[in-house]
């Protein structure tokens, strides 16, 4: 039976597993790890081993790769079939290339070899288990998703987006103003959509407000309505889109064109909770609920004077930035599929299967140009592309010949390397382009920051951790790399 059980009074405490048959060995690591604050179990074979794992609550195993009853690579197979998610550390005194690539092969976290240095087993441990816990954490985000149904019209699975969702669901419930900012095209009126659907006010009404679109001279009637008689033209009273939204949410699209002295009345409406129409001097109380985006970076504005400082601040109380899509390639072949089964049912076309899905497919060639495109136009470019694609289709193979010549042209790789990466993998799926393509940027921006995971998560613009966790899954040694 396994030793060092654990006691009620230390549970919150990291547990680690030292299975090792040498009892100086078990000694000296259970020493280093309890001086560390790690709670430790120990086991002298596989037997106790798995036993260990599979009635006590384990966050790392520390495991010899010679046990007298069985191999440690079986025992580590074993552990991944009882805890997939368990990390496990090899630890040997006689390790070669071949058992360790082994040994990643079948899910070890690392393979260290004896005698170890002290301070960096410590620091492995450490980093192995700060990966443990973010990819819990994801998991917990790909719950959230899950139960996010009224989100059906925003698509991904990319972390980015995953913690939009979560910021979705948290502010919903709320009456604050929200400011969505994004490059134009990414969807933040399907973000405002989602915020209102989930809302209490969701039974209530939803009014979109384009700002750049009405001339500057009908904006504030717009917003405010007017009575009969407050210009050439106003022939009755007319209610305003803030009336209109009454005890509902109104979304102002590309708010930094308003004018200044319609932001100035919106500051009011924000403030007061109330408007005057334009030529009354009657006020109106209005319960609104006030959602705000902008491709522009509204603090730049400010600097500038084009945008009221006050106004910014009422705007920007929660703000839910949506990435670009050549941050998000991940869910590139998530939005081809939908897309594709959205525009072969609205044609009512013969390309779709009896669950009225969409049987086209892009060829692993068109594939490589979407993967390879910068798409400035993000997710409204892609749908475009795909539209075109499913009205011109007469197989169920898309080719790149259906692509727009934007795309073709615009390719990072251009046309040609586009089609030897598709090439280099005959009959990849979008799925395995989108990876393997990951894996090539990855890879040439560490190169290009000597490995330096800090420097490459900065050009990268994306979160340490974000890139941790890209680099475990894609299965990159940076160690082994680096050296």
């Amino acid at each position: 039976m396994p030793d060092g059980l654990p006691t009620s009074n230390i549970d919150a405490k990291n547990r680690i597993l030292v299975v090792d048959d040498e009892p100086a060995i078990v000694e000296t690591l259970q020493f280093v790890l309890e001086d560390a604050g790690y709670r430790v179990l120990t086991a002298r074979s596989a037997n106790d081993c798995l036993e260990a794992i599979a009635r006590e609550r384990c966050d790392l195993v520390l495991l010899d790769l010679m046990l007298p009853d069985r191999p440690g690579l079986e025992v580590l197979e074993d552990i991944g079939k009882i805890n997939r998610s368990l990390p496990v550390v090899m630890l040997t005194a006689y390790g070669t290339i071949a058992t360790a690539v082994e040994a990643t092969r079948l899910g070890a976290a690392n393979f260290l070899t004896k005698p170890w240095n002290n301070s960096k087993l410590l620091l492995e441990i450490k980093q192995t288990l700060e990966r443990r816990q973010l990819e819990a954490e994801n998991a917990r985000l790909r719950s959230e998703l899950e139960r996010a149904s009224p989100f059906e019209n925003l698509i991904g699975k990319s972390e980015a987006m995953l913690q939009v969702f979560v910021m979705i669901r948290q502010v919903a419930g709320t009456s604050s103003t929200v400011l969505v900012s994004g490059e134009s095209g990414t969807g933040k009126e399907l973000v405002a959509k989602a915020i209102h659907e989930s809302s209490p006010r969701g039974d209530k009404p939803f009014v979109t407000v384009n700002s750049g679109r009405i001339p500057g001279e009908l904006l504030e009637s717009t917003l405010f309505g007017h009575v009969r008689g407050a210009f050439s033209g106003a022939t009755r009273d007319r209610r305003g889109c803030f009336e209109i939204a009454k005890e509902g949410t109104i979304f102002l699209d590309e708010v930094s064109t308003l004018s200044q002295e319609t932001q100035m009345k919106l500051l009011r409406v924000i403030q007061e909770r109330e408007f005057v129409p334009v030529g009354s001097n009657d006020p109106v109380r209005v319960d609104v609920r006030i959602i705000a985006a902008t491709n522009e970076d509204l603090a730049a504005a400010v600097r500038q004077g084009r945008f009221r400082e006050d106004l910014y601040y009422r705007l920007d109380v929660i703000e839910i930035e949506l990435p670009p899509l050549r941050d998000r390639m991940d869910d590139v072949p998530l939005l081809v599929d939908e897309f594709l089964t959205q525009f072969c049912r609205r044609e009512n076309n013969h390309f779709l299967d009896r669950h009225r899905k969409s049987t086209l497919r892009f060829t692993p060639n068109a594939q490589a140009v979407l993967m390879s495109y910068d798409w400035p136009g993000n997710v409204r470019e892609l749908r475009n592309a795909v539209e075109r694609a499913v009205v011109l289709a007469t197989r169920e193979e898309i080719g790149p010949e259906l692509l727009p010549n934007s795309l073709l042209k615009g390719s990072r790789k251009g046309p040609s390397a586009a089609r030897g990466a598709a090439e280099s993998r005959p009959g990849a799926s979008l799925s395995d382009m989108v990876e393997d393509f990951e894996r090539r940027v990855v890879l040439a921006a560490l190169e290009k920051h000597g490995y330096n995971q800090t420097e490459t998560a900065k050009a990268l613009r994306v979160a340490l951790s974000t890139l941790n966790q890209k680099i475990q899954r894609l299965g990159i040694d940076v160690k082994r790399r680096r050296a």
